[in-house]
């Protein structure tokens, strides 16, 4: 009897999985039982941050969910040369090898030396482009080069041919799914030991994707492009943190949104189709740019002299910045794993500009925090706040943090929902509550300096700064 594995690893679903689909079609062609398996890496497994955390949770549902559907899916321990070794010294009958490609950072690694251990054994691989709509390299130039402006890359992107999702009937998956019970338990309970997550009902599974999907469908997206921006009004999709898991595809939300277009179309629904274009753009950039993860994109500036005072890193960290918007948003990423885009940006550009700090310190701290952390998107995101990626907004346009918090939070309604402590400032101040004089302080409640700090630097002092930095390169 010959074997097919199929390996999961941030696709926690069982609709629109292109290797499941054809790991089950084919396997069921030649009449084949499938093996399920997931690594459990030690690079990850001992990262305890709550992205991990967070991760190792919905891993969790999907296994347990699988089960009741009588797909056993193996958690294997160790490195990939490990558990590899492992599975077949189990099964050394395995011909066949399913998985979605990782086509970045040390994904793609993996996959390249995975598939070379697995081909000298004689082991057929079938790799699929899943993760993203169109791969990195599917949108090209007629040149064969890449894009590196987001706006050409759209144009084509939007005119290539999109695939409908693979479905899997209820037959298909009735699978006859192999399981070893000692390797199974086993993983169980490392996966178990590794759940630290109290709040189970914020764990993303399939079902709950769905029912975003459609909610956002139905009650947001064609104010998309009018709302978006503002962090109070729940305006955005909250599919983040099912695309970061896999437990709804790209390929199937924009598959609804088009067809919801040919009935009822709107602005906003162009709006966010762009958005998952940046998410194959980021996608492509950080593939062709394998070292941008540590390195800027644009050479020129490679060379810039950072701030190194780690005691602002701290105090942007906790949210104890004196600037509104920018505490609350590092508040709300703090309580909750996840950061309204335009609040992600607005940190961002705080971080590099005001503070004139590192990017990849950003970075780092937003792949710990981040319960939909995208490696390529968020590396792609701070190169461009901070000037020194592709298609990066210039240097010499800083966001104001109080302009920001203006334009985009006007009544302090996101603001105060974060820093309680400024709950009974007015409206008049809540953007600058350090301009309070002392009665005005106490009628909000508020004692600048106790209960909330005043700025830690002056803006328009550090726009300069920031601006000259760039200048003398």
């Amino acid at each position: 009897m010959t074997l097919s594995i199929m390996w999961f690893r941030r696709d926690f679903r069982l609709q629109d999985n292109t290797a499941l689909y054809h790991a089950v079609k084919e396997t069921q062609h030649r009449k084949e039982p499938l093996l399920f398996v997931y690594h459990l890496d030690p690079v990850f497994t001992t990262n305890d941050t709550p992205n991990h955390r967070f991760f190792f949770a919905a891993l969790d549902r999907f296994v347990k969910r699988c089960e009741k559907q009588g797909i056993y899916i193996h958690l294997v321990e160790g490195t990939w040369q490990e558990a590899f070794s492992q599975i077949l010294e189990h099964f050394p009958e395995v011909t066949s090898l399913y998985y979605n490609q990782d086509e970045v950072g040390a994904g793609q690694k993996r996959d390249e030396a995975v598939d070379k251990f697995v081909l000298e054994r004689g082991i057929r691989v079938s790799s699929h482009i899943d993760y993203t709509i169109h791969g990195a390299n599917e949108v090209k130039k007629p040149d064969n080069s890449i894009y590196k402006v987001f706006t050409p890359y759209f144009k084509k992107w939007i005119a290539q041919p999109k695939r409908d999702p693979y479905i899997l009937t209820k037959e298909d998956l009735t699978i006859n799914s192999i399981k070893n019970d000692a390797l199974y338990s086993k993983g169980k309970n490392a996966l178990t030991n590794l759940i630290k997550v109290s709040d189970q009902h914020l764990i993303p599974d399939e079902e709950a994707a769905w029912k975003v999907l459609n909610s956002f469908l139905k009650m947001k997206i064609d104010e998309y492009d009018r709302f978006r921006d503002i962090p109070s009004a729940d305006a955005t999709s909250r599919l983040s943190v099912h695309l970061r898991t896999g437990t709804i595809s790209a390929r199937t939300v924009l598959y609804y949104i088009q067809e919801k277009q040919q009935t009822s179309y709107s602005t906003g629904m162009d709006t966010f189709l762009k958005e998952l274009a940046w998410r194959d753009f980021y996608n492509m950039i950080y593939h062709h740019y394998p070292d941008s993860k540590t390195m800027e994109i644009d050479d020129k500036y490679q060379e810039l002299k950072w701030n190194d005072d780690h005691n602002l890193l701290e105090l942007w960290k906790k949210g104890s910045t004196g600037f509104p918007i920018v505490d609350a948003g590092m508040r709300q990423l703090a309580e909750e794993g996840w950061l309204h885009n335009r609040v992600r940006m607005i940190n961002a550009s705080f971080l590099t500009k005001d503070f004139m700090m590192d990017w990849r310190l950003g970075e780092r701290y937003f792949e710990q925090m981040l319960h939909d952390y995208d490696e390529a998107s968020n590396i792609g995101g701070w190169q461009w706040a901070a000037s020194v990626g592709t298609d990066a907004v210039p240097y010499f346009r800083v966001f104001n943090p109080i302009t920001q918090s203006i334009r985009f939070d006007p009544k302090g309604e996101y603001i105060k929902k974060y820093l309680p402590e400024l709950s009974g400032v007015s409206e008049k101040y809540i953007h600058e509550p350090w301009k309070m004089d002392e009665y005005e302080q106490e009628e909000a409640g508020c004692v600048i300096d106790k209960d909330y700090p005043r700025p830690v630097v002056d803006h328009a002092v550090q726009r300069k700064k920031a601006i000259q930095m760039f200048k003398e390169l």
